[in-house]
């Protein structure tokens, strides 16, 4: 046969090849680039003495020592790896310095802090960052502590915690950009170690392929190479 000839036949099957490559690499990537999906809602913090941690545990449940500092931030984010913390020190000495201890009660110093306008629903504008020291029975709760000072507060039937001090007024752990059909925010929002999955199978939140996706697209590629090498010892 003409080598020319040959050649051309070879490469039609050889361009298809790629093409198909370069078309299933694209379909198992953009698979692992979908965007992230942010809620607006009030996320749940501890101090620790120096930081703030993001809860564990929901306000409801959580029953705070005496002494705890406890914070609650309104902002837009993904989940408890991308929330924004309260943008006050967890400082229980100066939050309830002019609070005394009583008998029969515990303080818990509470940080409330509704965010930036950014953040804001339409139509509303979130109002100062406060502190408070709660002075409530040793058995309360955080949601107790609370409703003991920021009165009213709002939530939703799953008993996550929508509105402190009737801020914002409507809405409730809504979905503001991402892909649509997410899951709703959980309070607080669990970790991979905390629930108990496999962290592999949680991803890493960056919004990249995930190392699953990764090993696919290599072996597409490896099926590739070893389709041009056959096709070229028949030649």
């Amino acid at each position: 046969m003409n080598p020319a000839r040959a050649a051309a036949r070879l490469r039609v099957p050889l361009v298809s090849l790629l093409a198909a490559l370069v078309a299933a690499s694209a379909v198992l990537l953009g698979a692992g680039s979908a965007q992230a999906a942010g809620y607006r809602y009030w996320s749940f913090w501890e101090g620790n003495g120096k930081n703030w941690e993001y809860a564990t545990q929901g306000p409801s449940l959580l029953r705070p020592d005496d002494g705890t500092v406890q914070g609650f931030r309104f902002a837009v984010s993904e989940d408890s790896g991308d929330a924004d913390q309260p943008r006050r020190a967890p400082d229980f000495g100066a939050i309830c310095a002019d609070t005394p201890a009583e008998d029969g009660k515990k303080r818990v110093a509470l940080v409330i802090d509704p965010g930036t306008t950014t953040d804001a629903p339409d139509g509303e504008k979130p109002p100062a960052l406060r502190t408070a020291c709660a002075q409530v029975a040793p058995d309360a709760s955080s949601a107790e502590a609370l409703a003991a000072v920021a009165k009213p507060l709002r939530y939703d039937d799953s008993a996550m915690l929508c509105a402190i001090s009737g801020y914002p007024k409507t809405g409730c752990g809504e979905q503001v950009s991402g892909d649509s059909g997410s899951a709703k925010p959980s309070e607080p929002t669990r970790t991979a170690e905390e629930s108990g999955e496999d962290a592999d199978e949680e991803g890493d939140g960056g919004g990249g392929p995930s190392v699953g996706l990764l090993v696919g697209i290599g072996a597409v590629l490896l099926l590739g190479i070893a389709a041009v090498v056959q096709a070229r010892r028949r030649r």
